[in-house]
């Protein structure tokens, strides 16, 4: 086949419905002269390049002869382009990506959950190991760490629950105020302080404060392959890091819920005694009278709970590090 004369947009009409019906039969190889082209475009190009296709697809050996260099070019160029369009994405159902994500987000708790647990009973077992043997104890370290859970966070403790404490009796005060039942004031800071929010608020800044230290302490350890160091000379981890840091968590959180307790009662008093012209020894009157023993006894029990879970937490994610710098802070 011979092309001629100038294969362009405006004069391809003609072409095109001759070249479609072109039926080779028992053709085996075929040839394309495009000596003769005055001109190509890239219509024209593609007109080429779709016969040459076509005629491949019907086992006919098809090559082009007598190209000029910038033509042959050009076709090239349409050759590479030729490649099938990238799939339409299918139109997102938004309830069945909700149910995946939900899906996805359960067993990942599922998973989650089961590596707490068995990490609770790894820290259990070697806890059970050192009751036996009481000499592996490591006293220095559980000091260090009571230190620093412990009397370091007494400070931002104490300022947390007494401003806590004044504005729940300021806040107290100014509504029961309008029943004519501002003596109840004391009844509310004293409840909500001992029964709940000296816990809670202990243990919420124990847990960002020294939960995520115990994380990024022993992730920086793990990055650092100081973990499997100690692995290797035969010591255990969980022995060596988590039991003197889940023990201090389990001393130091009632301790410093106790001390919770007494500054959030504290500035409850400064406010009573501001607000209400109350004197500090009606106060402690009212307070004995208003809250039983059992109510301090519920704060102080959720304490040791909340220390155990906190440690258990950050210690087990701080082992769950890999990668670099950017795992630990995840």
């Amino acid at each position: 086949m011979r092309a001629g004369g100038r294969w362009d947009v405006a004069r391809l009409g003609a072409v095109d419905p001759k070249l479609r019906a072109l039926a080779p039969n028992g053709v085996r190889e075929a040839a394309i002269d495009l000596a003769g082209l005055e001109t190509l475009d890239t219509v024209g190009a593609w007109i080429i390049h779709r016969t040459q296709r076509t005629l491949a697809a019907q086992g006919i050996a098809v090559s082009l002869v007598g190209a000029d260099p910038t033509h042959g070019a050009l076709i090239e160029r349409i050759e590479k382009s030729d490649v099938p369009p990238p799939l339409a994405r299918p139109e997102p159902n938004v309830l069945l990506e909700m149910l995946e994500r939900t899906g996805r987000a359960l067993l990942e708790a599922v998973r989650t959950l089961g590596a707490l647990l068995g990490f609770v009973g790894h820290v259990v077992t070697t806890g059970l190991r050192l009751l036996v043997h009481p000499s592996r104890v490591r006293m220095t370290s559980l000091v260090n760490h009571l230190e620093k859970v412990g009397l370091n966070a007494i400070p931002i403790v104490g300022l947390l629950s007494f401003l806590i404490g004044m504005v729940i009796a300021f806040q107290g005060a100014d509504q029961l105020r309008r029943f004519g039942a501002e003596v109840f004031t004391v009844n509310l800071l004293g409840v909500s302080i001992l029964r709940e929010l000296g816990g809670i608020l202990t243990a919420i800044i124990v847990a960002g404060r020294s939960g995520s230290a115990f994380t990024a302490q022993i992730g920086t350890m793990q990055v650092n392959e100081e973990v499997d160091a100690i692995r290797t000379i035969g010591l255990d981890p969980v022995e060596l890091l988590v039991l003197p840091r889940v023990t201090a968590l389990v001393i130091a959180l009632p301790l410093l819920t106790i001390y919770a307790d007494v500054m959030g009662l504290v500035g409850g008093l400064v406010m009573a005694v501001l607000v209400l012209d109350m004197t500090v020894l009606q106060f402690a009157e009212r307070l004995q009278q208003a809250v039983p023993l059992w109510s301090f006894w519920v704060g102080l029990i959720k304490a040791p709970v909340f220390g155990l879970l906190i440690g258990m937490v950050g210690c087990r994610e701080g082992l769950a590090v890999q990668g670099g710098a950017e795992s630990v802070g995840t």
